[in-house]
């Protein structure tokens, strides 16, 4: 059924979405999307970090 997305049909995704949100907006999106990622990699950092002040790694003795 849908063994290969190719050029044309990712063309007319693209059109499509254009036409939905137009330039500006397409923009935006992407600009919120990536903040919203770096957040998310942020606060991971962050909470492996504390997680790391909590419970210090004990040596085996």
């Amino acid at each position: 059924m849908f063994t290969r997305i190719g050029t044309p049909e990712i063309v007319i995704v693209l059109v499509v979405v254009l036409l939905l949100f137009g330039p500006g907006r397409i923009g935006k999106i992407a600009a919120e999307l990536g903040q919203s990622i770096r957040n998310f990699r942020e606060g991971l950092a962050s909470g492996k970090e504390d997680e790391e002040k909590k419970d210090p790694p004990q040596s085996k003795s």
